[in-house]
């Protein structure tokens, strides 16, 4: 169990970006959904110790993360949203060196691990050519596998598919659910579907704040026939932005389909809506 008490975050430029977060994450994939610069990055650096929050506490399995680093380290994995790879090694030879760095001295050991590793990522045929030819679907499988070392009881992953294709992205997210039934796995995304297909668990956070947590399904059908949806023309979503609570608003075949939070008909046209997790997600951001 990872447990985040009261955390909280500023810059030196005067940037709030943790506010009091609370959080308690077991076993499994557990989704932290929010728009870029919610301060989804800031909390993964923080509980990954790679820096230090002004105020509150992390711990996991015991471990006080805040004063106890190296022993969340022997624990954890990490994939961050920006991972470089050095262009002219291969796969196999970085997973041996990072190994290395992670205490697997033994020779036959670690080429065991690697050569597992690499068929868990389905990279093994690819094991000797260098990283910097890899596409970004295969730099991301590669990134899980270094994560994978030693282990981890935690694994962070910070916007694991941005930019990646759709059979990329599929790929990835068939591995991520894999490595996630029985350790702690933190996903960090803006993208609403990941989190819609993978976790068991989520919370929403915006300007730096946890606004919304839960089962997604449970998130879902406590909002069931409080969404209704309607398609008008694009020179009147500001009418209807005064007049209703638009959350969501998105073009289709040159008009505009708008999604209204209401616990009532709200009339005029509107037709109940199919509620979706991108619903939640929306009406918790706007």
């Amino acid at each position: 169990m990872l447990q985040v008490k009261n955390l909280s975050k500023t810059y030196p430029n005067g940037v709030q970006a943790l506010k009091d977060v609370s959080l308690n994450i077991g076993n499994g994939m557990f989704g932290l959904l929010g728009p870029n610069g919610a301060g989804k990055s800031t909390l993964m650096r923080t509980i990954a110790t790679l820096q230090d929050a002004d105020s509150g506490s992390i711990t996991f399995d015991g471990i006080d993360v805040m004063k106890q680093k190296h022993e969340l380290r022997k624990v954890l994995g990490y994939l961050p949203q920006e991972f470089g790879v050095y262009p002219k090694v291969t796969a196999e030879e970085m997973l041996h060196y990072i190994a290395r760095l992670k205490g697997i001295d033994n020779a036959r050991e670690r080429k065991e691990l690697v050569n597992a590793l690499l068929k868990q990522v389905n990279l093994i045929n690819h094991k000797n050519k260098f990283l910097g030819g890899y596409s970004g679907g295969m730099k991301q499988r590669f990134g899980i596998a270094q994560a994978l070392i030693g282990n981890p009881k935690l694994i962070i992953v910070d916007e694991p598919t941005a930019g990646l294709d759709p059979a990329e992205r599929l790929r990835f997210n068939n591995l991520l659910s894999e490595i996630g039934e029985n350790i702690v796995v933190i996903l960090s995304t803006h993208i609403v579907d990941d989190v819609s297909e993978l976790c068991n668990d989520m919370a929403i956070i915006a300007s730096g704040q946890v606004v919304q947590c839960g089962n997604p399904e449970a998130l879902v059908a406590d909002m069931r026939d409080r969404i209704w949806s309607k398609r008008i023309k694009k020179d009147e979503v500001a009418a209807y932005q005064q007049q209703y609570n638009v959350i969501l608003s998105k073009l289709s075949a040159g008009d505009v389909v708008i999604h209204v939070l209401s616990d009532q008909d709200p009339g005029s046209g509107f037709a109940a809506e199919r509620v979706s997790l991108e619903d939640i997600y929306f009406s918790n951001i706007a």
